[in-house]
């Protein structure tokens, strides 16, 4: 069996991303994202989530993560499995959503061409989990995710992105609690 893109030893941090089906934009709406960091929220309170850095981007998720007692296969497994139903829900009920249709349809439509779900999907299947075993791997994917929103213009300074801990990183305090590494 591969061990590639898995969560082989559960004492190290992993760089993940997890993106929408068809890389649709659905985090354009805060009430969206309030959803994902909602989630994130609960697991690190529930599940032993720690978190180190994130950014919610229009259509992926990136987390620097790791655990204090649920393996992390399973805390995905779950905030996967929680955020797209309750993101499905959210779209449908949204009353100013001008795409909801379209987005329904696109998740049904995925899910009926993947034998692993019943009926839609909302998120890829993969993760794509990255140990980071060395403090330039944690730089790399550290400047990685707080420089997503600066490189796709959506801000001129990583700081000046609210859906991302370069909030913390920059001396404030974000939404997410993170454990915060001195790599920048």
């Amino acid at each position: 069996m591969s061990t590639k893109y898995k969560f082989a030893d559960q004492h190290k941090a992993y760089f993940v991303s997890f993106a929408t089906v068809n890389w649709i934009d659905v985090f354009t709406r805060n009430e969206y994202r309030q959803i994902v960091v909602d989630s994130i929220k609960h697991c690190q309170r529930e599940q032993g989530l720690l978190v180190y850095a994130w950014c919610i981007m229009p259509n992926h998720v990136h987390l620097i993560m790791g655990t204090d007692k649920m393996p992390m296969e399973a805390i995905m497994r779950n905030m996967k499995r929680h955020t797209s139903r309750e993101l499905r829900k959210a779209i449908a009920e949204h009353p100013a959503e001008s795409r909801k249709e379209w987005i329904v349809w696109m998740m049904e439509r995925a899910g009926k061409r993947n034998p692993n779900n019943n009926e839609w999907q909302f998120w890829q299947q993969d993760n794509h989990p990255i140990a980071l075993s060395h403090p330039d791997m944690w730089k790399q994917k550290m400047d990685y995710i707080h420089n997503n929103p600066v490189v796709a213009g959506y801000v001129s300074s990583p700081e000046h992105y609210l859906w991302s801990s370069a909030f913390d990183y920059a001396g404030s305090k974000g939404m997410i609690d993170i454990i915060a590494v001195g790599v920048l």
